[in-house]
């Protein structure tokens, strides 16, 4: 599973242990919707399931960061596109499908 700018808040974190796959989640380090205790328990969440997860942060970035349409929103503080961040997270996911499908 990929997630960009995704929420992270789940209603039952014990349902972790019954993720089997993958998880990389990129998500920008200033994003007003997901905040540091919300990522921590998404840690703790994996962490107690056992998941194999990764998390990518980007610095200065917010939510919508992959899309080019979200500066129209006039909420700059909240969602804004950032180019840097899409070509990194776009990077990170590639990299994750060719660990995951070229696994033996």
């Amino acid at each position: 599973m990929v997630g960009f700018h995704s929420g992270l808040a789940t209603v039952r974190p014990e349902d972790a242990a019954a993720i089997t796959g993958k998880v990389l989640v990129c998500i920008g380090a200033d994003d007003p919707g997901i905040d540091a205790d919300q990522r921590r328990a998404f840690e703790e969440e994996m962490r107690n399931g056992k998941v194999d997860w990764q998390m990518h942060l980007y610095s200065g970035v917010v939510h919508s960061f992959t899309n080019p349409a979200a500066d129209r929103l006039g909420r700059p503080d909240f969602a804004r596109y950032d180019a840097k961040a899409n070509a990194r997270s776009w990077a990170a996911m590639q990299a994750f499908f060719d660990e995951v499908f070229t696994a033996a």
